[in-house]
């Protein structure tokens, strides 16, 4: 246990990956985004190739020229592939730069031993837990992905880097049990820290994570739960009176 996590702790600079025009939404989903009201999303929201009318739930209210929608649940503003140009021109760019994002995440290499199914998937405790947090690099795992205590990311070397990138490539689902907080220490930014995920990914009730999703299938936040991070979900993004606050840059 002793070398396993004196492995998990050493430190090797990463790239950041690169969103593009993704970055700009808090939400970017394919297939649509639902609300269960109210939500509250700090940040702008988008759909596409599929239309606005993929986006229920929030009471969209048009803007004159078509471009736009604005909602009571969203501080930002709505675009759908269905609203007038460039809108459309717009997102399929942000699309484009959301799937590359996910590709660039998925085929980066891993090659710490230690970091490679870590815990089994069942993180929190002695893998990711107060006093084994995960440190800057990349964490890959064949299975799903369950945490089931508080989970810590520290900046690199819990040195306080700022800059220090989180890489967790997820074969399978993610689900972070109900009450549940990831947190960040000693320089750790969410907009440093990206999940990519083969499956989906399930945010239980008041359970709060942080980073930028980046998702095969379909994102799921229960009743009370956050994100302060992005959505970029390559199918649906689905909301439950949940709070979504994308990150400062």
């Amino acid at each position: 246990m002793v070398v396993a996590l004196a492995a998990l702790a050493s430190v090797t600079a990463i790239e950041t990956i690169v969103l593009g025009e993704a970055e700009n939404y808090a939400i970017l989903s394919k297939t649509g985004i639902s609300t269960v009201p109210d939500s509250v999303i700090t940040g702008d929201i988008a759909v596409s190739p599929i239309t606005g009318n993929a986006m229920t739930g929030f009471s969209m209210t048009m803007d004159a020229d078509g471009t736009k929608g604005t909602s009571e649940q969203v501080t930002g503003i709505a675009y759908a592939a269905s609203y007038i140009e460039p809108t459309p021109t717009w997102l399929t760019t942000a699309v484009l730069d959301m799937q590359a994002a996910y590709t660039d995440a998925a085929g980066r290499p891993n090659e710490n031993d230690a970091r490679i199914n870590l815990g089994a998937g069942i993180l929190g405790g002695v893998f990711g837990g107060p006093t084994a947090p995960l440190m800057t690099g990349v964490y890959t795992f064949d299975t799903d992905v369950h945490i089931v205590s508080e989970l810590f990311f520290d900046g690199e070397g819990g040195k306080g880097d700022t800059s220090a990138v989180f890489i967790i490539q997820v074969a399978g689902n993610i689900l972070i049990d109900a009450n549940l907080m990831v947190k960040l220490r000693k320089g750790a930014s969410a907009k440093n820290i990206f999940w990519q995920v083969s499956g989906n990914v399930k945010v239980m009730s008041e359970a709060h994570m942080e980073g930028n999703i980046l998702c095969k299938t379909d994102v799921t936040f229960i009743t009370g739960s956050s994100l302060n991070g992005r959505i970029l979900a390559q199918t649906a993004a689905v909301l439950q009176k949940a709070t979504i606050t994308k990150p400062a840059l």
